[in-house]
């Protein structure tokens, strides 16, 4: 059999019709086929290579670590410098309060990491998130999520799980002395980039607060520069007390992480001892690749060009005809006004070379999250695509 067919064949499919595109290599924001076929990368692997794909910095950082060691011991028990290192480069970007890093492998181990947390923490049960959020596919995170369309095919889910809706105040009020953790993202990204409101924030903050319950944002798909600063929460004047991290956070290769203070992720370590553990959490070779790209994202004028490059995008699509748009830094959700109209145009996208995507909760909505690295004349390259791929639709 060739390639294709051992795919089709042998790896797990998750749809019907998966893309199969076949990808032999990729640099920047292109992916290559065998045949030597150009894809513009326009969803970086649902906001992976936020650094582009094989950053050289990124790629040096993988070669020299994995030539010292890769796997040691399961986590948190022996000393190593990307370890250590990478949560010393963090604290530089972070609040004070948020100062001791579990790192996981996935963006869902932290999601169920901080779950763990916020139960050992405060003592309660109850875990509350907002109807049509994506945290993860485990067991957990899948209860959080709130959708019936995702979560029927694997009842009974996790008990203790409440839903409230995203940017609606009067909702904050079933927040209680009962509940654990609250858990939400600053941007509904799979509901179709939808923003925060300012002052939902503040008053959510507040009650948690007010009822001690912890406050965990999700930034696992709007950090790492990805909205235009480090973190989206930093455009709300407000500190989470669990920050999840992952997708760019490691530069293409898989990490995440769950953030706290010193004095809540210690009730990790007692009653009992290894009250979380995780055996690839905080890979050498991984951290080493975090740290590059965050350096990267670190240097001067990086994340500030992010936001001008999104208006840039944004403005372009909407000089071709796109006229619906919701966006932050470079995460866009373009409105078609149908999933028909929607898939449509993306299947056409992809063999004009172009790999768009749809949003989970919100199918009618093309999804557009390039590389941060992408260049001026790349945007414009990516519009002259669009305008050929509008000449045949």
């Amino acid at each position: 059999m060739n390639l294709r067919q051992l795919f089709l064949s042998h790896i797990a499919q998750t749809t019907p019709n998966p893309l199969a595109i076949e990808v032999e290599r990729a640099e920047g924001v292109y992916l290559y086929g065998p045949d030597g076929k150009e894809y513009m990368d326009m969803i970086s692997g649902i906001s992976v290579s936020n650094v582009g794909h094989c950053h050289p910095q990124v790629v040096q950082a993988i070669q020299e670590q994995s030539a010292k060691f890769m796997h040691l011991m399961v986590y948190g028990e022996y000393v190593y410098s990307p370890q250590t290192k990478l949560a010393e480069a963090l604290i530089e970007v972070l609040p004070p309060s948020l100062d001791n890093f579990y790192f996981t492998s996935s963006g869902t181990e932290a999601t169920e990491g901080a779950f763990k947390l916020a139960k050992r923490y405060t003592g309660r049960a109850e875990i509350i998130s907002c109807f049509q959020s994506y945290h993860g596919s485990t067991a957990g995170a899948l209860s959080a999520m709130g959708d019936e369309t995702y979560q029927t095919a694997f009842r009974p889910l996790v008990p203790g799980h409440s839903h409230i809706r995203f940017n609606e105040v009067e909702d904050i009020a079933k927040i209680t002395e009962h509940t654990a953790a609250v858990i939400i993202e600053l941007i509904s990204a799979e509901k179709g980039v939808i923003i925060g409101d300012y002052n939902y924030f503040q008053l959510l903050r507040k009650r948690c607060t007010d009822v001690g319950c912890l406050l965990i944002f999700d930034e696992i798909q709007t950090g790492c520069g990805r909205t235009g600063t480090m973190f989206a929460f930093e455009q709300y004047d407000v500190i989470p007390d669990i920050l999840l991290i992952g997708k760019g956070f490691g530069g293409g290769m898989p990490i995440a992480a769950f953030i706290a203070s010193h004095s809540v992720m210690k009730t990790l370590s007692f009653d009992p001892i290894l009250g979380h553990i995780s055996t690839y959490g905080g890979n050498a070779v991984c951290c080493a690749a975090a740290l590059a790209c965050l350096r990267i994202l670190k240097e001067k004028g990086f994340i500030l060009e992010v936001e001008s490059k999104g208006f840039y995008l944004q403005q372009s699509l909407e000089r071709i005809g796109f006229s619906k748009i919701s966006r932050r830094g470079l995460l866009l959700a373009v409105d078609l006004g149908s999933q028909e109209k929607n898939f449509k145009l993306i299947d056409q996208c992809i063999q004009n070379g172009i790999i768009t995507d749809w949003f989970l909760f919100n199918t009618q909505s093309m999804r557009i999250c390039p590389p941060l690295t992408i260049s001026y004349e790349e945007i414009d390259k990516f519009i002259r695509k669009m305008e050929e791929v509008k000449l045949n639709f």
